[in-house]
């Protein structure tokens, strides 16, 4: 079968090995659709701490069920989740689900850009394989972890009501943010991007404003002309760029709430005042990945109509071509969300 791996930094490799097989408690999936994640170009470029296994949103159909397994069946239409914690340690005590020490040691083999892949006993155990609705589509259901992802920290940061959002960065993973953070109830959701194409999909998607943020002042002018200028209840900034952070902090109201939630550059420093942010209140709160309850809701939301996710998919790409979908991926002024597919793709 194949499968994609990173060769080296800057090059990914499409190569053969025979498909894997289920032990006991685990199960194999054909693979339908697998988006291509900001953490997959990070790591292809190098600049991940845990680079190594890609391709961490996929759905597909089961191929075969290990001995013990009785509540998947081959067949059934499935997205899977490639981490789980233990759900027995300190900090899965407090919740911190995320912060597990054993979350990133559990994954698939060889990762879901491949032809088949395998899901441990530890991830089908723990509730990571989600049977798909009929309704759900498969790209649809690859776009279920990053929006898992931004509900995870939208619970993290307590959303207040009605509140007022701004979202720095409207990629796949920001959109997806805005969205979810509207169909939770935020009364004005704004936010930047450099891209006109995934700005336009912010606005289909009932964002209430964007701007490019290459315009000097044009996100503080956007929030103080809606806040009465308050600043917003949450800035999210959802990307890498530590100067990002340094403008989120001033965005928002006097005991507002940062959220950091994209993936910054390793050896990152964050130079601001500390003292304002002291005196103002402002909370500096991180959201890493997300957990199987938050996945199941995210689902949810999709098959109910409160959440939309498959107009966001710009490019189906085969994973014979997964060189292709990487350098969409990351061309945000061609592509909104790349998924690329698999031999269950046709399948429905």
């Amino acid at each position: 079968m194949r499968f994609a791996r990173l060769a080296a930094p800057g090059t990914i490799r499409l190569e053969e090995r025979p498909a894997p097989v289920a032990g006991p408690g685990e199960i194999t999936v054909d693979l339908a659709a697998c988006g291509v994640c900001g953490t997959d170009l990070e790591k292809l470029r190098g600049n991940y701490r845990t680079a190594g296994v890609i391709g961490h949103e996929p759905a597909g159909r089961v191929a075969t069920v290990g001995d013990g397994v009785d509540r998947l069946a081959v067949g059934d239409r499935v997205f899977v989740h490639h981490h789980v914690p233990c759900y027995a340690c300190e900090v899965c005590a407090r919740g911190d689900y995320t912060f597990c020490p054993t979350y990133s040691r559990t994954n698939l083999d060889p990762g879901g850009f491949a032809d088949t892949f395998r899901v441990p006993v530890e991830n089908v155990s723990r509730g990571a394989v989600l049977r798909l609705d009929p309704s759900v589509d498969w790209a649809t259901g690859a776009l279920i972890e990053p929006a898992g992802c931004a509900l995870t920290a939208l619970r993290r940061v307590h959303l207040p009501e009605r509140a007022s959002v701004f979202v720095l960065g409207l990629g796949p993973v920001g959109l997806l943010y805005a969205r979810l953070a509207r169909s939770l109830g935020a009364a004005w959701v704004g936010g930047t991007e450099i891209s006109p194409l995934r700005r336009e999909a912010a606005e289909r998607g009932g964002i209430d404003v964007t701007v490019d943020p290459r315009t000097p002042g044009a996100a503080k002018a956007a929030i103080d002309r809606a806040t009465e200028g308050r600043g917003v209840d949450l800035a999210v900034v959802a990307t890498g760029h530590p100067a990002v952070v340094r403008e989120a902090t001033g965005l928002v109201r006097r005991a507002g709430t940062v959220n950091l939630f994209g993936l910054p550059d390793a050896g990152s420093r964050l130079d601001a005042d500390l003292q304002e942010l002291y005196l103002r209140g402002v909370r500096l709160i991180p959201s890493y990945a997300t957990t199987e309850p938050d996945l199941a809701e995210v689902h949810r939301l999709v098959v109910e109509g409160r959440l939309t996710l498959k107009d966001l998919v710009s490019h189906e790409i085969p994973l014979g071509s997964i060189d292709e979908a990487f350098r969409l991926a990351g061309r945000p002024s061609e592509a909104v969300k790349v998924v690329v597919t698999g031999p269950a793709a046709g399948t429905g």
